[in-house]
This record gives C-alpha cells, structure tokens and sequence, in this order.
C-alpha cells in the first residue's frame, strides 16, 4: 500500500506538509476580534420567515441573533426586540436556515496557493453566493481542505464551515479514467489498498489528520469501459473503522454493482446518482432505503459531463430524466435526499438548474429546502444546533429574494448568507 501524505488526491499538487498553520495565534486573535465585533444582539426582518420545512411560513417576521445563536424567531408582533439590537443589513426578504451543499471539491489551483484574496473570491462565487453555509468536501487534498477550513474558521476571510471526506479510497489498479491524466507523483499517492489492513490504515491516517468522514470510490469506470470494484472486504473494513470512530462514509457508486457494493459495505451516503443505466432495481431502491441511506443526486453534473462530449442534446435529455427516475423513485419510498451538485469538479456554479432538475423529478419546494437544511443536519446528527430557524439553533441564515414555493429558481436567488450571526455573503 502506498501510505498517503497529506498532498494527495488533488489535480494540483501544493507543497504543504502537514495540515497545520504558520500563524496559529495570529489567526486565533482574529476569531477572537471576529466573534467580539459582533457581540451585541441583532434582527434580521424578514417579509416571510420558513422555520423549517416542516413548518408553516410565518409573514412579517423577525429572527433575534445574540452570540452566534438564534434568540427567538416568530411574527412580529410576538417578538420583543430588545432597543440595542442592530439592524442587520438584509431584511424584508425571505428567510430560511443556511444551505448545505453536500458535494463539492476544493481542487482548483487557487485552493492549494497561499493568496487567501483570491481563495475568498473563489469561495464567494463557488458558495456562498448561492446561500452554501456549511459544505461537505467529497474528497479533495486534505492538506488544502484543512488549512481552508482553518483560515474561514479564524476568521482570514469569510466562508462556509467546512466537512471534508478526505482523500478518498480507490479500487486497486482501480484509478477512474477521468482522473487517468494527473501527474504521476499526484497519481501515485492515490489510495488503492488491496486489503482490509491497509484500508484500515489509509481511514486512520485521513481521520487522524482531521477529516470528517470516508470517501469510497467503490465501482471506478475505466478507459475501455469497463468497471474496477473495490474488494468487498476492502470497502467493508474501511467503513468499518470510518463507522469505529464515529463517521460517516460516502460512495461513488458508478452503476447498480457500485451500488449494491455501496449496500454491503454499510455506506451513509451515496454521493451521486447513477448516469446511463437507467431506473434502479425496485428491490434495491427498497434496501437502501431501509438500511437509512441518503443521496446525492448531483443532477446538473450529468448536463455539464455530456456537454463536454458532445453528447446531442436529446440524448442528454434521456440520460438524465433516468437520473430523475432514480431520484423520483428514491424519494417516494421514504429515502434521505442531501442537495449537493459536485461544484469545484464541475466548474459552473450557479445552483439554479440543480433545483429545477430536483423539481422535474418531482421532489416539491418544501423536500428541495429539507435536502438543503434539515436533512443534512439529521445526517450529521446535529438537528440540534441547525438546520431550522429557531432558538438555540446556530444563526445560519439565507435571505432569498422572494419565496422559493411559488418558483424553485428562486432558492438560488440570494440576498444575504450569514454564518453563525455574521453576514458571509452580501449582494
């Protein structure tokens, strides 16, 4: 097995040796400075208030922030408003708790530089500008992920929080045509362990070095078309020892083998549907719902792939209402849908047609918002400081210009992102 260093897994390679800060008191005194500038309470007004999905929108609302936390959050009339609050800068919008975008790559050369202008740049038009408060990286260079992380959380420049996978783990001899043209030193330190020992030791080497969870890439597509799947004992001990340490593991399932191996291996979260194959076996559909696993649909990432092959246009249509099939069929049967659209890889940015493409698969305004708040906070086990727009839940919050029931385009439509009290994103 190669053991992995921390600069593995990314298109570009950075030199950075550990995952570590040159100046972490500098940076603390600037979370510190972060957290007491804005200290004091604050309303946010809004002219519709959705305090969850499952809730009745309440109009002509007020939302009270005080120390990164929601206060209280109702009608108007029902709210006293203390006389110091601040006026936040984004009222009379409609408001709704943070976005997770749960699949996305921090892969691009600006990441693994030190030029933290530009990184906040990127950061605006890949995230934040689309209400993203917290996103989970599905596999990129753990050393780049992790020093981003650092610098949001310190307070360098403002971003979402940050959940990483890793580096992800591949088949052996199993590395993915579209990865099949990196340099040979990026290529070599890509994961492929042939047994549950060394599976083990590339989970513990990830999570020791501050990643969140375990990305597998069980079933990989090859230049001649055929498919590499990771040994089923390789992907069992790997989610095993992610499972040990309180994680969680994603899949990039590739096909209906891919997503049966998915099954056996006791998978979380499988992190994209599946292009090409068409509806999924109804018995499987069935089973992974049971066993309580979510989806990624990452619908507009079929749309972006086959443009580049210049696939004609009613092909792509068929190819992806399949993928709207899968996804249809998943959410009728009870399954956990997570809104995540692979951007980073994918290099268009915009979140509007993942949500039109969520809608024509028939998932309603309401399901679209729960996949982007209530639903990955259940995931991750934290509906208890997010997700809902209600006291004591953190203040992440998207102002949206107008209310996303009458047209899901309007999710993407974004006014203000505030992070834990602060604003991160302003139009």
């Amino acid at each position: 097995m190669i053991v992995r260093p921390l600069t593995a897994f990314a298109a570009f390679p950075m030199p950075l040796a550990r995952p570590t800060l040159r100046f972490p008191t500098l940076l603390a005194a600037l979370a510190v400075a972060a957290v007491a500038a804005h200290a004091e309470p604050a309303v946010l007004r809004a002219k519709r208030l959705y305090p969850a999905p499952d809730a009745a929108p309440i109009d002509d609302a007020v939302v009270l922030v005080d120390g990164g936390k929601i206060t209280a959050a109702g009608a108007r009339a029902t709210v006293s408003v203390p006389a110091r609050a601040r006026e936040m800068g984004c009222g009379g919008g409609v408001v709704t708790a943070g976005f997770q975008n749960s699949h996305v790559h921090f892969v691009a050369p600006v990441f693994a530089g030190s030029d933290t202008s530009t990184q906040s740049k990127e950061i605006t038009a890949m995230l934040t500008r689309w209400g993203i408060t917290t996103v989970l990286d599905a596999s990129s260079n753990p050393a780049t992920t992790i020093l981003l992380r650092q610098r949001i959380d310190a307070g360098v420049f403002k971003g979402p929080r940050i959940l990483t996978a890793g580096g992800g783990l591949f088949p052996p001899n199993g590395i993915p045509f579209y990865l099949a043209g990196l340099p040979k030193p990026v290529l070599d330190t890509l994961a492929q362990p042939a047994t549950p020992e060394a599976a083990v030791r590339t989970v513990r080497y990830d999570l020791d070095a501050g990643a969140d969870g375990t990305k597998l890439f069980i079933a990989t597509p090859q230049a001649d078309r055929s498919t590499k799947l990771m040994p089923p004992e390789v992907a069992k001990a790997a989610a095993d020892e992610t499972h040990r340490r309180g994680k969680l593991v994603f899949a990039h399932p590739t096909n209906v083998d891919g997503l049966r191996a998915s099954l056996a291996a006791g998978v979380d979260v499988l992190v994209h549907t599946t292009l090409g194959i068409g509806a999924w076996p109804e018995d499987l559909t069935k089973d992974l719902v049971a066993r309580g696993t979510s989806l990624v649909p990452t619908l507009k990432l079929w749309g972006f792939e086959l443009n580049k092959g210049g696939v004609p246009t009613p092909v792509q249509q068929k190819l992806i209402g399949w993928t709207q099939d899968q996804l249809k069929a998943f959410a009728v049967a009870g399954g956990q849908v997570l809104f995540g659209t692979d951007v980073g890889y994918m290099s268009e940015f915009d979140t509007t047609d993942e949500y039109v493409l969520m809608a024509g698969a028939g998932l309603t305004p309401m399901q679209i918002l729960a996949s982007l708040t209530t639903a990955p906070a259940a995931r991750w086990n934290e509906s208890a400081r997010r997700g809902r727009v209600v006291a004591g839940q953190d203040a992440d919050l998207v102002v949206l210009d107008d209310d996303p029931a009458g047209d899901v385009r309007r999710f993407a439509q974004v006014r203000c992102t505030i992070r834990g009290g602060e604003t991160i994103y302003s139009r």
